[in-house]
């Protein structure tokens, strides 16, 4: 599906009326909060902020073909090419999300390698905040 992008949080986008949710990765959810020192971080609104300024209002495109228990689309999404999921991965405001897929390990380790977005402050993993 090709159209704009209403971005719902940081791995759930809305295109041409249907939810997306970003494969494989997890990003934290809108209210959760991290530490960097002892200062509140609002990373789940980052994460959010992040994606919504990759996407910077032009066509995205997703593809996908499983639907998750929410009846959200599990997609990859690009703008311009640009993997949207790997660019989460890689700026640290989203982890590989192991338990359905590896495809952007690689790209959490060079986050993390460097400190970016999350890996510079001390968070839950969005699946253990979510227990929480």
């Amino acid at each position: 599906m090709i159209g704009h992008a209403r971005v719902l949080d940081g791995d759930t986008v809305e295109v041409s009326g249907e939810k997306v949710r970003l494969h494989g990765i997890d990003a934290p959810e809108r209210d959760q909060v991290c530490l960097k020192g002892d200062v509140p971080v609002a990373c789940g609104r980052e994460a959010t902020e992040a994606l919504r300024d990759m996407i910077d209002g032009r066509s995205v495109t997703c593809e996908g073909s499983k639907h998750d228990r929410y009846g959200r689309l599990i997609g990859v999404c690009r703008v311009d090419g640009v993997d949207l999921n790997g660019m989460m991965a890689r700026t640290g405001h989203g982890v590989a999300y192991r338990k359905y897929s590896r495809d952007y390990v690689g790209e959490e380790a060079m986050a993390k390698a460097e400190k970016l977005g999350l890996w510079g402050s001390e968070f839950m993993m969005p699946w253990e905040w979510r227990k929480h």
